[in-house]
């Protein structure tokens, strides 16, 4: 999830490297019907963001999921909770 968030603010020429996108990611593990599962996963990102993009940046992060392959993927089995913190410099 953090590549594919990676390539959309990198799309809006918003650097992602080195060290300016990470994630803080826990999951939830429950047995509905006697059967551990993964049920939510809370990811925390921290964004590094220049001056004068943190508009750009809050856009791909409210959109960037609905490109993410694993977010996809798991859509439906697995609830997912995005939130984030943006540091301009």
């Amino acid at each position: 999830m953090v590549g594919t968030l990676s390539g959309a603010l990198e799309a809006r020429k918003i650097p992602t490297s080195p060290d300016k996108v990470q994630a803080k990611v826990q999951g939830t593990i429950e047995a509905p019907e006697g059967v551990l599962k993964i049920t939510k996963i809370d990811c925390h990102y921290q964004v590094k963001v220049p001056q004068g993009k943190e508009s750009a940046a809050e856009r791909a992060l409210s959109v960037f999921e609905k490109g993410c392959p694993v977010a996809q993927t798991l859509k439906g089995a697995i609830q997912f909770e995005h939130t984030w913190e943006l540091e301009s410099y």
